[in-house]
């Protein structure tokens, strides 16, 4: 099936499109490259010898996408990650966050419809659960009164794809709630390379551990958890990646509305992570600790249960995996793909 993947350049954009691939899937990608690089395909066809077309551009330019829906007139479903992402930024960006997410999402769907493409896998975020559930978090879980923009836009989003499957019975909706992302893929040639100062755990923790960094801020370390930071559920990007191809066979088969949990299911702490990356590395992160930051909570993990029996998905690889596989694309890659 064709595929065309928003947001394909990116760190798990360019991860989903290796396991697409090699499950006989074609991906065809739009990214504007605000927080990506092309390399990223270059390295994805590296890999999988397959290349990848390209467009350059954003999605809420609409002739474009009617421009890439002409081309390709057999797209079978649309995977979309294109959005900003960063809590923190967010906090301090609202509008654009708002503007961004939300529009892209509507046009993309709008030029969809156009086009009778009418399957999409949609990147959520677990920051879409109400801070005040039990934990693990449950799909069934209370969602909203969300603690940032970046997770009300991934509410709203999610919003208005239940619509539209609400609306229209030919529609096949997929959102998939991540959790904590990181690692790479262990050919070491495509990784997460952030923009500027990491606003993510893993990336700050490896450019810390090369000498990139002069030591990694750990925010908080006052939160009711066993050692005072924050928990979370990290989840290395291949399994992910290979999550969304269990959706993309999902909606196949399947109409409406459908929500999954992308998680492992085990809690891990901020400490607990930096002491993981030393063991499996051999190498010595130092670290300090900061004052909290705005929108973050103190824990949260996911219960995968549903994705394992209806997706027939679980996450295979663990958190020396996920630190083994960062420290081989850092160390391959100093300077991410501008090397």
């Amino acid at each position: 099936m064709k595929v065309l993947v928003t947001g394909g350049t990116g760190y798990i954009g360019s991860h989903t499109c290796v396991e697409l691939i090699e499950a006989g899937h074609t991906p065809i990608v739009l990214d504007n490259l605000y927080n990506s690089s092309a390399e990223a395909l270059h390295r994805v066809a590296q890999i999988t010898g397959q290349e990848v077309p390209f467009y350059e551009g954003d999605v809420r330019d609409e002739a474009l996408l009617r421009q890439i829906f002409d081309a390709h007139r057999d797209i079978g479903c649309v995977i979309h990650f294109a959005g900003l992402k960063a809590v923190g930024e967010s906090v301090q960006k609202p509008l654009d966050y708002y503007e961004n997410n939300l529009s892209s999402t509507m046009a993309l769907c709008r030029v969809m419809g156009q086009y009778g493409v009418k399957k999409i896998i949609f990147s959520s975020s677990a920051t879409v659960y109400s801070a005040d559930n039990e934990i693990p978090y449950r799909e069934d879980s209370r969602i909203g009164g969300c603690t940032s923009p970046y997770g009300w836009s991934k509410f709203m989003c999610e919003q208005i794809l239940r619509d539209i499957a609400n609306a229209d019975p030919q529609w096949s909706v997929v959102l998939l709630r991540y959790f904590n992302p990181v690692g790479a893929h262990p050919s070491g040639l495509i990784g997460e390379d952030p923009r500027g100062i990491p606003n993510n755990l893993m990336p700050f923790i490896s450019q810390t551990a090369i000498g990139k960094r002069e030591v990694l801020s750990i925010f908080g370390n006052d939160y009711p958890t066993p050692d005072g930071t924050g928990v979370r559920d990290y989840i290395h990007v291949v399994d992910l990646a290979r999550g969304h191809v269990a959706a993309v066979d999902y909606l196949t088969a399947h109409t409406g509305e459908a929500v999954f949990n992308l998680g492992t299911g085990t809690p891990c702490s901020v400490l607990e992570m930096v002491h993981a990356f030393e063991k499996a590395n051999g190498v010595t992160v130092p670290y300090i600790f900061a004052p909290r930051r705005s929108g973050d909570l103190p824990a949260y993990y996911a219960d995968p249960a549903k994705s394992c029996e209806t997706l027939g998905w679980k996450a295979e690889l663990n958190v020396i995996d996920m630190c083994r596989d960062t420290w081989h694309w850092q160390s391959k890659n100093p300077n991410g793909y501008d090397a």
